[in-house]
């Protein structure tokens, strides 16, 4: 059973114990004995990550050990490293906790897709547990304690446009793009409506921010340069070509399409929150936002892809992610009112 992981500050007891810590109250509270630890968790904020494996500290290598990594492999990316700094991934996560306590909820997944809910998933992605959007969403549904701010950062496997068309399109693929663009608008719109429909529900503020697909052209220039570099010593990036087995698009022929799909994501994205926005003029305790900041990062450097696969982030690829996401937060942290470092 798949159920999102949960990581709650190390230090959060410590933290809280202090005068002049926001949640003092509440830790006199749980050290009287009027609340319990559990609840007093449930009183820090929470912060929940939908996503797929750019989301994840996953790489590709052979069919068991991808299978293992994408089941157990927890952390270590752009929103959640709970390793001690300096060591690992300077995420989100690490970046919060260096003024707010709180609760990380993890539910990306490898291979995850904006889907239609009921879909059904095919034969490696149901080994791999992958958790599609509508299921990623679900979970969040579901909780008992809703997040007070949800990152979406989704929809990089719905660009593989090969994998959707028949041989035909492939020479002439530009009414299959725009079909496969409206398809994942019509997905990803229902799916943010029915999280909307929950988050109405709740009292307290939240905030969503929706990531824009990040960004192929610059990431393709990095990926060009490993694949010199394995030309010229095949032991480098052993698992490069595995890639095209998983992702068809990422071929060189292929990838300018790619690109011109995924900014075509991007403005879906973009019109989708600008709509959902027109739909919440009543309900001023939710703030959504769009951010390009992921879609503008310049990602050409090829130490930010891992060394094995050459396809997914390295620690240094999940670092530069994990600086463009945080930037956006801004507002978000504002009106939850998280006060912000200045740093």
């Amino acid at each position: 059973m798949w159920k999102p992981v949960r990581v709650v500050s190390a230090n959060f007891l410590k933290r809280i114990s202090e005068p002049a810590s926001p949640f003092y109250s509440d830790f006199l509270a749980y050290r009287n004995g009027e609340i319990t630890q559990a609840d007093l968790i449930a009183r820090l904020p929470h912060i929940a990550s939908i996503g797929d494996s750019v989301c994840t500290g996953v790489y590709v290598s052979s069919i068991w050990g991808t299978v293992w990594r994408a089941r157990t492999c927890r952390g270590n990316n752009w929103f959640l490293d709970s390793n001690p700094p300096p060591a690992g991934v300077q995420s989100i996560s690490k970046r919060l906790e260096k003024f707010a306590p709180f609760v990380a909820i993890e539910c990306a997944g490898i291979g995850a897709l904006v889907d239609h809910e009921g879909q059904r998933q095919n034969f490696f992605r149901r080994i791999l547990r992958t958790r599609n959007f509508s299921g990623q969403i679900g979970a969040l549904l579901t909780m008992k304690r809703f997040p007070d701010l949800t990152l979406i950062s989704i929809g990089h496997n719905n660009v593989d446009w090969t994998w959707w068309c028949v041989p035909a399109e492939l020479q002439q693929p530009e009414n299959h793009l725009q079909q496969l663009s409206r398809r994942f608008r019509d997905n990803f719109a229902r799916e943010m409506r029915r999280l909307i429909g929950g988050v109405r529900m709740q009292r307290q503020r939240i905030a969503i921010v929706v990531y824009g697909l990040v960004n192929f052209e610059s990431y393709f220039r990095g990926r060009e340069i490993a694949e010199r570099l394995r030309a010229n010593d095949a032991s480098r990036y052993p698992h490069l070509p595995t890639t095209y087995k998983y992702f068809r698009s990422f071929r060189p022929a292929y990838r300018a399409n790619l690109i011109r799909l995924a900014g075509m994501v991007n403005e879906e994205l973009r019109a989708i929150v600008d709509d959902l926005n027109g739909e919440l003029s009543d309900k001023p305790n939710i703030l959504l936002q769009y951010s390009d900041a992921l879609a503008t990062a310049d990602l050409s450097r090829v130490e930010l892809l891992h060394p094995i696969d050459g396809w997914h982030a390295s620690v240094e690829g999940h670092n530069v992610l994990a600086k463009a996401a945080f930037r956006d937060l801004g507002p978000s942290l504002e009106f939850l009112g998280l006060k912000r470092p200045s740093y």
